[in-house]
C-alpha cells in the first residue's frame, strides 16, 4: 500500500502527515508541485513480458504524460530479488541529489520511497505497483528501492541521455527512516 509521510526537515522523528489515502496523497503533493497518479493496465502484466510489451500496456497514460510534460525517452527498468549488487545499487540513490529535469517513475510492480527535501519539509512517498510519481526538475531529493530490492519500473526523460544526478553536499538523507 502507497504511503505518504511528511516530516519536518530538521526532526526526523516525528511526522506532520501520514496517509495512505491515495486521494490525500495526490492533492497533498500536487500543493507541492508533485504529480501522483494511479494508473491500470489495459492488458495483464507477466514476468515474461518484453519491455515493449509493459510500456504497451500504459500506451494511453504514457502518451498523455509525453504530451505533458514533453518527454521525449520511455523505457522500464527492472531489478529482481537477490541481485547479489543490491547493496551497491541502493547506495547509488541514496544521497540528496537533484536533476535538471523531472524524475518521473511508475511502478509496474514492486515499490520505492522517493524521499522530497520541499522548503523545510521532508516529504516521503513510498509508490507501489500502479503509482506514478513525477518529481519537478531541480528538487532535491533521494530514492530507497530497500535491501533486497524487487521492482519493475517506467522512466520517462526530457533528456535522452537519462537520469543524470547532481549532488547537493547535504548530510540530510542520512537523518530519515528508509525501508526496511
Amino acid at each position: 500500500m502507497n504511503k505518504l509521510t511528511i516530516f519536518n526537515a530538521i526532526d526526523p522523528s516525528k511526522s506532520t502527515l501520514s496517509s495512505n489515502d491515495a486521494h490525500v496523497i495526490a492533492t497533498t503533493l500536487a500543493t507541492k508541485g508533485v504529480r501522483f497518479e494511479q494508473w491500470q493496465a489495459t492488458t495483464a502484466i507477466t514476468p515474461a513480458m518484453e519491455q515493449t510489451d509493459v510500456i504497451a500496456a500504459y500506451r494511453n497514460d504514457i502518451a498523455r504524460l509525453q504530451a505533458d510534460g514533453g518527454y521525449q525517452t520511455v523505457d522500464v527498468i527492472s531489478l529482481a530479488k537477490g541481485n547479489p549488487d543490491a547493496a551497491q545499487l541502493r547506495q547509488k540513490f541514496l544521497f540528496e541529489h537533484t536533476h535538471g529535469e523531472d524524475e518521473v517513475r511508475f511502478f509496474v510492480k514492486g515499490q520505492g520511497l522517493f524521499c522530497l527535501h520541499i522548503a523545510d519539509e521532508v516529504i516521503q512517498v513510498l509508490c507501489q505497483q500502479g503509482d506514478l510519481i513525477a518529481v519537478p526538475a531541480l528538487t532535491p531529493h533521494w530514492f530507497d528501492m530497500g535491501p533486497d530490492p524487487e521492482f519493475t519500473a517506467i522512466r520517462l526523460f526530457n533528456n535522452p541521455e537519462g537520469w543524470v544526478a547532481k549532488a547537493t553536499g547535504s548530510p540530510l538523507a542520512n537523518e530519515f527512516p528508509l525501508l526496511d
